[in-house]
């Protein structure tokens, strides 16, 4: 298997980086994912795009244009041929020379691994979740840094959920890996709109969303949250999840919803519209 670093592609056990390198020294870098379905990437303009942005707010550089860096994608994929798969692009702060400034030259590091994605079946059962006081810094751009999303997970585990919603000052606004949505008993689609990273499987969901129901991207509070009549997550590798529980409390009828079924009907046939591009 095979992993590109910089300017080459590697075998997996010869990339390396030097411990001078700013995510190791202070854990400074951005990163992009997505899924690779039949050995194709899905919606990787989308993907792409927002590494671009996140990279000029880090004051990183890509070390190469748009088109050149999906010709790389393409060609790790032909090389590595593992059809369902994902692919992490990390590009950090580069070899320090005090272990604090910012490098001329970033590292950029392409990972493909294989990953088992959810079927295409909606899930049968919601999730519980918690929440958590807790905003990121720069949230709107997909840093490395997961400190507090990962210190909390024993916590999670001892309170038998399956995710953690942050939260600052009772308005609620992501999950570490996700983004969040609500659905109101007059069927209104309501997400956050501020300290969020905007999903790409967010944006699609918007999208569709939009064509059905009424969409509202702005404050959700924890009230909003737990007295909604369905609630779900969105993100890359999980797709739509239903929530069913929020804490101590029972969201709508406490099973998946009909809205938050049907946007996830949408979203799978969206993502085979997409993969037959590859055809």
């Amino acid at each position: 298997m095979y992993t590109f670093l910089n300017d080459s592609f590697v075998p997996d056990d010869k990339a390396f980086l030097h411990v001078s390198d700013l995510s190791i020294q202070r854990g400074y870098g951005i990163f992009d994912f997505f899924r690779v379905m039949d050995n194709y990437p899905l919606f990787i303009e989308d993907y792409l795009e927002r590494l671009y942005v996140s990279a000029k707010e880090m004051h990183l550089k890509v070390p190469y244009k748009p088109g050149q860096l999906k010709s790389l994608i393409f060609e790790l994929i032909q090389k590595n041929n593992i059809p369902m798969s994902g692919i992490k692009v990390i590009l950090t702060g580069g070899y320090s020379p005090d272990g604090y400034q910012l490098a001329d030259k970033a590292n950029l590091i392409m990972v493909q691994k294989p990953m088992n994605f959810p079927p295409a079946g909606f899930p049968t059962e919601g999730i519980k979740i918690i929440t958590h006081e807790y905003l990121r810094d720069k949230p709107h751009v997909k840093t490395i840094n997961y400190v507090v999303g990962i210190w909390i997970q024993n916590k999670v585990l001892e309170k038998k959920a399956a995710d953690v919603l942050y939260h600052y000052k009772g308005e609620v606004s992501e999950f570490p890996r996700c983004n969040f949505f609500i659905v109101r008993k007059d069927n209104t689609v309501v997400t956050p709109g501020e300290n969020i990273l905007e999903g790409v499987t967010r944006k699609h969901v918007l999208r569709l969303a939009a064509k059905k129901y009424k969409v509202e991207i702005g404050r959700v509070t924890l009230d909003d949250a737990r007295a909604a009549n369905e609630a779900f997550l969105t993100s890359t590798s999980k797709r739509i999840v239903p929530i069913t529980q929020i804490d101590e409390s029972i969201i709508g009828e406490g099973k998946p919803g009909r809205v938050t079924n049907d946007l996830y009907d949408d979203l799978v046939a969206l993502e085979l519209n997409e993969q037959a591009k590859a055809r």
